[in-house]
């Protein structure tokens, strides 16, 4: 390698002191601008409103958006493991990073225009411009977290990944308080600090408070870019073609996984949370158009809902630090796992007239719970209850896996199982979608394909039995 080159790769780094500038800050920041897409559009709001609104079924709806999700898992799986297996043959990624933001931003602000009377995006371009944007999120997040030790180095990376879980978290939440205090409330609660009328004349009977979250998501990942493409460091050029460099990439790709097939713990593992992990994505992507659906729930109380789980959720990191120092990391898993299976058990027992199965409830005799704009009933309170249990146990065992996969690995090749558990991740995110569609159609109802999940978690939790290691304090033994 020459000087010069030599010179440029060390400086696509930031300094390794442990410190954030500001490059590593607006790494972070690039997250929490794209993140609320998630909680905006796939979650709490823009879905549960197709599903309730446009297709004009719950059930029917939650049938179509799985198997929209289904033919996106099948496009991340077939096409994510090899970009990220390839990402350090393309060199510099901020080119492809820019085309990938440049496309998601015109996609995801289309969305505005899903008009309930059909006069806009049909359902059809609704769902290909939404799994779209779906794909190019997870491609987003591939060059995205390429970037992070280039950021912030080594010492530094933890930090940057902390700011941006953080930011990701308070953005959302933010956005959702806007929109409930902008465009729901206004005209539904007489309280001096909430507009009297929706701003910007927005019209709650064509549902744009609803529909304007495309147009907030797709401005808050514009603005959180910016500082990322004038201040992150950039990966190198390699000179490598790029049809060169996916071929380097399968090959890469291959080696990893035949790594990982020479430890029997960790191929289990992986394999293990393969189903887990998608079953618990599972909870939460249909967790909004479930509520819709069986609670019978409108805008504001989804606005509602979002803003707490996502509250609550980051109490689930500290739960799992806790549980990985107490118990031991397999453990915390087995009891995250079980935990979910707990909440999504008791999600199937909701409706607004029965409370947990066997507690029937008449909301024409019984009091309500408070006077306030939403959630004024004893189902709707212990439906949220139940969101909490798991919102804090998914978030927990996302913490608890990474440890447990340190736990069971050689540290000299730490960096090939998280290649392999990272693209993992992807490798079955069709499978939640497939059986949520399989069982809804099978059933005629959103809670015999959201029970579908359950099954997902029970396989995870099986496999968990055969994984050594990951006890407490315990370290990798060959």
């Amino acid at each position: 390698m020459k000087d010069t080159d030599a010179a440029d790769t060390r400086g696509s780094f930031a300094a390794d002191n442990g410190r954030l500038d500001r490059g590593g800050v607006a790494w972070s920041i690039f997250e929490g601008g794209r993140d609320p897409f998630v909680i905006l559009i796939t979650i709490y709001i823009f879905m549960p409103y197709v599903a309730s609104s446009m297709i004009g079924d719950p059930v029917r709806g939650q049938e179509v958006i799985s198997h929209a999700q289904q033919l996106a898992g099948w496009t991340v799986m077939a096409t994510a493991p090899f970009i990220g297996a390839s990402i350090d043959k393309l060199g510099q990624r901020k080119g492809w990073l820019g085309l990938i933001v440049a496309l998601m931003i015109p996609l995801c602000a289309a969305l505005w225009w899903a008009k309930p009377d059909g006069t806009g995006l049909s359902v059809g371009m609704t769902m290909l411009f939404a799994m779209t944007v779906q794909v190019l999120f997870a491609y987003n997040e591939i060059f995205h977290n390429s970037l992070l030790v280039r950021a912030a180095g080594l010492q530094g990376a933890h930090k940057a990944s902390g700011l941006a879980l953080s930011l990701g978290n308070l953005f959302s939440v933010l956005a959702l308080v806007f929109t409930a205090w902008a465009f729901a409330l206004p005209g539904k609660v007489d309280w001096s600090w909430v507009p009297s009328a929706p701003l910007f004349g927005l019209d709650p009977a064509t549902h744009e408070p609803e529909r304007v979250v495309a147009l907030l998501a797709a401005g808050l990942l514009f603005f959180g870019s910016i500082p990322l493409f004038l201040w992150t460091p950039d990966a190198p050029r390699t000179g490598t073609p790029v049809g060169r460099a996916f071929a380097q990439g399968a090959a890469e790709l291959w080696r990893m996984l035949k790594t990982i097939s020479h430890f029997k713990d960790a191929a289990v593992y992986i394999g293990s949370r393969m189903f887990f992990v998608d079953g618990m994505n599972g909870v939460l992507v249909y967790a909004g158009v479930y509520a819709v659906g069986v609670m019978k729930w409108g805008g504001l109380e989804m606005l509602a809902y979002g803003i707490l789980l996502s509250i609550v959720a980051v109490l689930g990191g500290f739960v799992g630090r806790w549980l990985d120092a107490g118990i031991g990391p397999k453990n915390a898993l087995r009891l995250e796992i079980v935990m979910t299976m707990v909440a999504m058990t008791g999600f199937l027992g909701m409706r607004p007239d029965l409370i947990l199965f066997f507690w029937p409830y008449d909301a024409g005799t019984a009091a309500p719970v408070w006077g306030g704009p939403v959630f004024t009933h004893l189902p709707d309170v212990v439906f949220v209850l139940v969101g909490f249990i798991s919102a804090i146990f998914i978030t927990a065992q996302y913490a608890s896996s990474r440890t447990l996969l340190t736990r069971i690995t050689p540290p000299a090749q730490t960096g090939a199982f998280f290649g392999v558990y990272a693209l993992s991740g992807v490798a079955t995110a069709w499978l939640a979608p497939t059986l949520v569609n399989l069982g809804t159609r099978a059933t005629g109802t959103q809670q015999g394909g959201f029970a579908t999940l359950l099954l997902l978690l029970a396989v995870g939790l099986v496999g968990l039995a055969f994984v050594r290691g990951g006890g407490r304090g315990s370290a990798y033994a060959a």
